[in-house]
């Protein structure tokens, strides 16, 4: 079990290690080319949620975060050290979630980066922490889609 929370907890370093760097050798607006047309890190801050919605909104932040946080360690603490795939899921949603907490805590706005576009759609700049989120999210329904369907087959027999 104490594997899930080392996988968070690398999250949560490996976020705050690039956002450290982001800040420290960047200017807000820089912008270096990774690959041309398509990825960039540009420096970048959002004191809202994803895609920027509910600009400045801290507190509500502040608290929906602790609820997440606190049904997140439950869950691990319930089912993480019967599924690996479950606990792997909830270790990157765990840490991606404190990650972004660490820098509204700390910053009042989360450090994003990450600039890809997507033939002409710029995808909203994103970071470590909203990246393991995403994966953390896409396992969670991989593992509920492989549970339904091993139950279904329970069932036939």
């Amino acid at each position: 079990m104490w594997h899930v929370y080392g996988l968070a907890l690398a999250v949560i370093i490996i976020d705050q290690i690039t956002k450290w760097l982001i800040v420290t050798n960047m200017e807000i607006g820089e912008r270096v080319t990774v690959i041309e047309s398509f990825f960039y890190l540009t420096s970048h801050r959002n004191s809202g949620a994803a895609w920027g919605i509910l600009q400045g909104q801290m507190t509500f932040f502040y608290i929906i975060t602790l609820i997440v946080v606190g049904f997140i360690i439950f869950y691990i603490q319930k089912f993480a050290k019967e599924n690996a795939l479950l606990g792997t899921a909830l270790a990157f949603v765990l840490g991606g979630a404190i990650g972004n907490f660490i820098d509204r805590l700390f910053r009042k706005e989360v450090v994003d980066f990450f600039d890809v576009y997507i033939g002409t759609y710029d995808y909203p700049i994103f970071n470590i922490a909203d990246s393991a989120l995403v994966v953390g999210v896409i396992i969670i329904f991989i593992y509920t889609f492989i549970e339904e369907r091993n139950k279904k087959k329970e069932q036939a027999k």
